[in-house]
């Protein structure tokens, strides 16, 4: 288990103001602040040099894992102080970790894997120093759902990334319905999920039942020694995973909605019920909101059926 005390290391009150590392390779100096920095998805050769001039500098790095940090740290020799910061003690984080930017000192932010705050603690520490007025920067590197989305053969833009589906299944299903009512209301994205290993098979069926038999893929294991992408329809890559057990980082992509064409029949009998009960606009905002049409569609043909 992640490091639960909330006391911060003590740091050495002569070094506030001197930097302990290298510039980074455009011979700028590390930012003061607050300094989210990714970290390698899997491969650790791919840490950048901007990164390390960031966490070399750094007088105080906060992770999620200190031991799982820790090795990042020993691969590349750096010795920056450590402090485990996750979604249990991040409120009780955020006024010693403001005091040290006061005290203009370097704070880096990191994950176990990826960039800080996509589906990982900090953003409540983010907002804070933010509201504090205090200096808040960033490090580009790695990200496993934008690197999947680029593996999956499937529209790159526009994107909608959503994170971890709920792990109850009623839950799951009801956000992936409240999902095609916003399609049939016009979203066209690709659409970015992780997932765990253990949950995948059924996420799978869940996904082939609400969104059809869209293309999609399963990316596994990304920059590792087992990195997998399997590109398929939704029920093919259920029927697969049904039978073969996941391991390992998993981001799962499902190609945008088709365009529909709307059902006339059902939305004419739904119009007519409710001319017969309501307003002309009542009727309208009742039946956009049962069948997620666009309410331009159902006016125009509430307009047509009321023979106006």
């Amino acid at each position: 288990m992640p490091d639960e005390t909330c006391d911060l290391p003590p740091l050495d009150p002569a070094a506030g103001d001197a930097p302990t590392a290298d510039k980074d390779p455009n011979g700028s100096a590390p930012p003061a602040g607050l300094v989210l920095v990714p970290t390698p998805i899997g491969n650790l050769g791919d840490m950048t040099a901007r990164g390390l001039a960031v966490l070399r500098a750094a007088d105080l790095a906060l992770c999620e894992d200190t031991r799982n940090t820790g090795r990042l740290f020993n691969a590349y020799g750096i010795t920056t102080r450590l402090a485990a910061l996750h979604e249990y003690n991040e409120d009780a984080r955020i006024a010693g970790v403001l005091a040290l930017l006061r005290e203009g000192r370097r704070v880096a932010l990191l994950s176990d894997a990826g960039t800080p705050l996509v589906s990982d603690p900090g953003y409540r520490l983010v907002r804070a120093a933010i509201a504090a007025g205090l200096p808040v920067g960033a490090v580009p590197g790695a990200n496993a759902a934008v690197l999947a989305l680029v593996l999956s053969g499937l529209p790159p833009q526009p994107f909608l990334f959503l994170g971890f589906p709920p792990p109850r299944q009623a839950a799951r299903r009801a956000g992936f319905a409240r999902l095609r009512g916003a399609e049939r209301a016009g979203l066209t994205a690709t659409l970015l999920f992780y997932e765990a290993p253990h949950r995948l098979a059924e996420t799978l069926a869940d996904m082939a039942d609400m969104f059809g038999a869209r293309p999609a893929a399963v990316a596994r294991e990304l920059t590792k020694r087992f990195e997998e992408v399997r590109r398929d329809t939704l029920p093919e890559l259920a029927v697969h995973y049904a039978t073969h057990a996941a391991r390992g980082e998993i981001t799962v992509v499902v190609g945008p909605a088709p365009e529909e064409v709307a059902d006339l029949d059902d939305l004419d009998e739904r119009l007519r019920a409710a001319l017969a009960r309501y307003s002309l606009k009542q009727t309208v905002a009742l039946v956009t909101a049962e069948t997620g049409l666009p309410r331009r569609q159902v006016y125009a043909r509430a307009l047509t059926l009321k023979g106006g």
